[in-house]
Parts: C-alpha cells; sequence; structure tokens
C-alpha cells in the first residue's frame, strides 16, 4: 500500500511531454505518420509506453533508443548519422551547391553574345581589317571615291 500512495504522489507526465517525444518517432505499423498524430491503437498504446517511461524517470534519449531496439532505425524520424545514413546529410548540400554553380555558369552564358564558328573571322581577315592600306580592293576604292 506504501508503494501505491508514493506513486500516485508523483506527478505524470503531461500530453505535451509525450508528444514531444512522439513526434520525433515514427508508427513501425503505419508508412511515414509520426506517433503523435498516428489514430491507430498501436500508436496510442506506444504514446502510453512513453507516458509510463517518463514517468519511471527515462531520459528522452532512453526512451528512443528502446523504440531503435525494439523496431529499428526506422522510427526515427531524424536517421543516425552513421553508416550509409550521412549521405542523407551530404547530397542535398552537395546538389544545391552544384545546382547554384550550373545556374551561375548559364546565367553568365546568356549574358555573352553567341560566337557561330562560321561568322568569326579567321586571323587572316583580321590582319587586313586591321590594316586596310594593304588591302587592294580598299585601295582601290578609295581612290574611286575621291576621283568623284
Amino acid at each position: 500500500m506504501l508503494v501505491e500512495a508514493v506513486s500516485a504522489q508523483q506527478p505524470t507526465p503531461s500530453d505535451d511531454q509525450v508528444n514531444q517525444i512522439a513526434k520525433q518517432l515514427y508508427c513501425p505499423v503505419c508508412e511515414n505518420i509520426p506517433l503523435d498524430v498516428c489514430p491507430t491503437t498501436a500508436c496510442a498504446q506506444w504514446r502510453e509506453l512513453i507516458r509510463e517511461k517518463l514517468a519511471d524517470g527515462w531520459t528522452e534519449q532512453q526512451i528512443k533508443d528502446y523504440f531503435v531496439l525494439q523496431y529499428g532505425d526506422r522510427v526515427l524520424g531524424t536517421p543516425p548519422a552513421k553508416g550509409i545514413n550521412w549521405l542523407v546529410y551530404l547530397v542535398p548540400p552537395i546538389a544545391i551547391l552544384a545546382g547554384v554553380y550550373i545556374l551561375f555558369r548559364a546565367i553568365r552564358s546568356w549574358k555573352r553574345p553567341v560566337q557561330t564558328d562560321n561568322m568569326t573571322p579567321n586571323d587572316s581577315e583580321v590582319a587586313q581589317i586591321a590594316d586596310p592600306a594593304q588591302d587592294e580592293y580598299i585601295n582601290r576604292l578609295e581612290e574611286e571615291i575621291r576621283k568623284r
């Protein structure tokens, strides 16, 4: 009887405390539904189990570890950063940086005028344009203009 009186005096964890942990866990039965909003009877029982563990003095990490031991890493809302799960943390920032780089290069290329191979002058044409005195046609044209 003394044990019941002591346990009755201990405060029971509130729904907010239970849901704070439950929202970090996913229902092992349902696909992609957090434990705090899952309507199944099993999830209600698991929320009560969390309440009991909190009342017994378990920490949040101990409760999460308990669920991982029972149901595996898939119950965690955030995968642990070990093994191949590191890709979850590395790939998105790398993909974002690569996308920004590609976008930057594309915008720079849109601003530059496009030169096609058949429109660019070769070296001899550039030399003739640069020094019109050597071009015989231009010399004759200038003479004709002076005559008029």
